[in-house]
């Protein structure tokens, strides 16, 4: 079975990013041409090293490419060094206040330090931190929240505001410069939808760096997957962004779930399947609402990007099934079509077709992957004399 390409077909879903100078987070390319990231952060007390990494395991599996953890305080970047060993991701330091935290990540592994230089102390304590990042190969991300502007900038402005955040992230990015210091991305969050995606558009315009996007403190797992599908969704679809975080009230992995969504949904990024289904109506031949909810715990360990239709009637199914890997309609009398490549291919009844639609996903990623892999290997050979 081959699988599907209509991006041909489809001019009208062309997004053209933003051109941004690339930066490295560890062995992640950022900005650029480089792949839209996903990240997430810990919740656990950086000083208890098991349970962070345990955490940071799990987050892995989910498909994130950077993750944060936090260190405040000197127990937390001393366990910073068995952490970064233990990650096969690379690690940003969140760094507020302290200078010396951001030195002792930056020599315990970090691959990234995310500091405001403004809110380090004296010059010569920022000339420190960049110097460790030098010496130890960091980057950095500025970060900006509404919620801890300076105070120069809120009397100025009178309140929290788009101008007042990309007039900070620019003095920052300046101390930075002066230091002939470049790799470093910026992030300009508010949990206001609307303040950020004004800050994110008029910083854009304003510098070249890559763009850390998040709405910050969105809320729990379904209000928060609104706001920031709204917010992050906006700036993706016109080209702004390079990597992002989905602020959750939840679990850290579902930040990286929505985050995948977020991207697959735009088709600027496929992890896993991506199922297509029908809201469900009195004309379903068979409960898409549960099948759809099993099809999902199934196939979460499937990373291989893959789409899958699963249409209640004839009305749709055939239409959305062209359009999909895989597809199954619901056709009456207890039974469905299986579409293969877009194709109708044979009849399935329906109190087995969820276990023969997984065996038959897992056998096409096995498939694409054998595929990949074999590519790979013919590509590493070296060429014949």
């Amino acid at each position: 079975m081959t699988q599907l390409d209509h991006t041909h077909l489809r001019p009208w879903r062309t997004i053209q990013r933003r051109v941004s100078r690339k930066i490295r987070v560890g062995a992640v390319e950022v900005g650029g041409d480089a792949p839209i990231t996903v990240q997430s952060m810990t919740n656990t007390l950086t000083s208890d090293a098991g349970a962070t990494i345990d955490q940071i395991r799990q987050l892995e599996e989910a498909g994130a490419d950077i993750v944060r953890v936090s260190c405040p305080d000197e127990d937390s970047t001393a366990a910073f060094a068995t952490i970064a060993k233990a990650a096969k991701v690379p690690l940003v330091a969140d760094i507020h206040f302290h200078y010396r935290r951001g030195i002792e990540a930056a020599k315990a592994g970090a691959a990234c330090l995310r500091i405001n230089p403004g809110n380090i102390g004296s010059p010569a304590r920022v000339r420190e931190v960049v110097q460790a990042a030098k010496d130890y190969g960091c980057s950095i991300r500025i970060g900006v929240n509404a919620g801890s502007l300076e105070r120069e900038l809120l009397e100025r402005y009178g309140e929290p505001c788009p101008q007042a955040m990309v007039e900070s992230a620019l003095n920052h990015a300046r101390i930075l410069q002066d230091h002939d210091f470049h790799e470093f991305k910026i992030s300009v969050k508010a949990s206001d939808v609307f303040m950020t995606v004004a800050a994110y558009q008029m910083l854009a315009e304003a510098i070249d760096c890559p763009l850390h996007l998040g709405v910050t403190e969105a809320g729990a797992l379904r209000t928060g997957t609104v706001k920031s599908s709204i917010g992050l969704g906006s700036l993706l679809w016109a080209g702004i962004g390079d990597t992002i975080r989905v602020s959750l009230a939840a679990d850290p992995v579902e930040e990286v779930k929505v985050g995948f969504d977020i991207l697959k949904s735009l088709g600027l990024r496929h992890r896993g399947v991506n199922i297509i289904a029908c809201p469900s109506c009195a004309r379903q031949g068979f409960n898409v609402i549960k099948t759809v909810e099993a099809l999902e715990e199934r196939l979460a360990h499937i990373s291989t990007p893959m789409s899958l239709s699963i249409i209640g009637c004839v009305v749709n199914g055939p239409g959305e099934a062209l359009m999909t890997d895989l597809g199954f309609t619901g056709g009456g009398k207890g039974s469905g079509m299986v579409y293969m490549a877009g194709k109708p291919d044979h009849k399935m009844d329906n109190e087995h077709m969820v276990d023969h639609i997984v065996a038959l996903v897992e056998a096409r990623a096995a498939e694409l992957t054998a595929s990949e892999l074999a590519a790979a290997e013919l590509a590493a050979r070296p060429a014949a004399e």
